[in-house]
């Protein structure tokens, strides 16, 4: 036993812990996690000098041991799941290795100011801490990597967040109190990879100076009702309000791959004849360009979907459906002359349950699609004319075994009425719905 470097318990119903186990000294990792354990004596880590891990999550303990706070050479302390209400305030003091501090699912109400002072930490972990309200400076956490307030009862931004220069994952969903980040923040965070912060308020200017390839869940900008979607390098937005003026900019990270918009309400000056794309590309100029997939379902007041100048070139996938009121999807303009739209790499277009559909382009102008494979067009009675060319069937015969399309149309009525060049030789593809 006394040579003993690892010893997992875990899962084992032991109850009360052996003083015969603290004269195991040479421990390096001794993991006690869901073994039903109470209390801890004061004196159980007193000669464990070498211990680097200790597992104690999913017991029943209130207590942490004052033995405990002398093993210098921690390096990963993991406490979730028990009941500890407090922890003295010079705990920490000589845990200057300590890397990992998981206190998560524990009713603690504040933070020993001494982990203040714990150099080395590279994830802070306090996720469910219902009652926790405050959390001392993080301003020397410079190393902090990973911090987890997801649950938690606070009411401000840690002090000296903004320092946390090797920040990667942030979580403050479900903060109920904590109703705003403040500005300069987030964006002095740079290595941050991960935001996920519910329904707390940030400035849309503060969003559009995060960087590209960051991971965003879940944000309300400035009036507007906004969520992030869950996938790198894509947003979702699923709030109530989107203004087409200038009154509440939404400043989305420049690069993003996907943008999802889902259930909003058009307001603005200019209501919803306003293009609602141009409504981002406004306040994120040339931030489109890698934008391979958009949708919007169920924005009942939208009425037009781009303007002119505002297609993205680079769409794989546009998919537009329940927009009870769109009329266009690129916005025809006064005197404007007969005009080719490009969209090359366009794999997929879906457009379905659109009633008041009347065209995808202007009535003399046509949508070229290279790439296309998939077109799903269903419950749009008013749309009388696709203007879409396909390049790919100008040289194909009728039925070619080299064309690579799905084509999904409905109803029946309406397929047989609209008009489509490509139609006669498209029959063969085609699945009426």
């Amino acid at each position: 036993m006394d040579a003993l470097k690892t010893l997992d318990l875990s899962e084992n119903p032991i109850g009360n812990l052996s003083m015969s186990l603290s004269k195991c000294s040479k421990l390096t990792a001794l993991l006690l996690s869901g073994c039903d354990i109470a209390s801890i004596p004061e004196d159980f880590f007193k000669h464990m000098d070498a211990l680097m891990t200790l597992d104690l999550s999913e017991n029943l303990i209130k207590n942490l041991p004052n033995s405990l706070s002398k093993c210098s050479k921690l390096t990963s302390l993991l406490l979730s799941g028990c009941y500890i209400a407090s922890i003295p305030e010079g705990f920490f003091d000589d845990m200057d290795a300590l890397k990992t501090l998981d206190l998560s699912g524990n009713p603690i109400e504040t933070l020993p100011p001494s982990i203040s002072n714990l150099k080395n930490l590279t994830s802070l972990l306090l996720a469910d801490c219902e009652d926790l309200e405050n959390v001392p400076s993080l301003s020397n956490l410079q190393v902090l990597k990973k911090l987890d307030l997801h649950g938690t009862d606070i009411k401000e931004i840690p002090q000296g967040m903004e320092n946390l220069v090797s920040l990667e994952y942030l979580n403050l969903d479900d903060c109920r109190n904590l109703t705003e980040i403040p500005n300069g923040i987030l964006s002095r965070l740079s290595c941050l990879q991960d935001l996920i912060v519910g329904k707390t308020r940030i400035s849309g200017k503060e969003v559009g100076g995060l960087k590209s390839q960051l991971l965003l869940i879940s944000y309300n900008a400035d009036c507007d009702d906004v969520e992030l979607y869950d996938a790198r390098k894509a947003i979702y937005i699923g709030g109530r309000n989107i203004h087409t003026d200038h009154t509440y900019p939404i400043m989305l990270p420049p690069d993003i791959e996907k943008l999802e918009i889902m259930n909003c309400n058009i307001n603005g000056s200019a209501d919803s004849e306003y293009p609602l794309f141009s409504r981002f590309i406004l306040f994120s100029p040339n931030s489109f360009s890698s934008l391979i997939c958009l949708q919007i379902h169920g924005c009942g007041n939208m009425k037009k979907l781009f303007s002119p100048n505002c297609v993205p070139l680079n769409l794989q996938a546009l998919i537009v459906d329940g927009c009870e009121q769109v009329e266009e999807i690129i916005a025809s303009e006064g005197g404007m002359v007969t005009m080719e739209f490009r969209l090359p790499q366009l794999r997929e277009l879906e457009l379905r349950r659109l009633p008041k559909l009347k065209s995808i382009c202007s009535v003399d102008s046509v949508l070229v699609c290279d790439s296309l494979e998939e077109i799903w067009v269903e419950d749009c009675s008013k749309l009388q004319r696709m203007g879409l060319n396909l390049p790919q069937l100008d040289n194909a015969p009728p039925s070619s075994a080299s064309l690579s399309i799905w084509i999904r149309m409905g109803p029946k009525e309406w397929w047989e009425s609209v008009e489509w060049d490509a139609k006669p030789l498209l029959e063969p593809f085609t699945t009426i719905i």
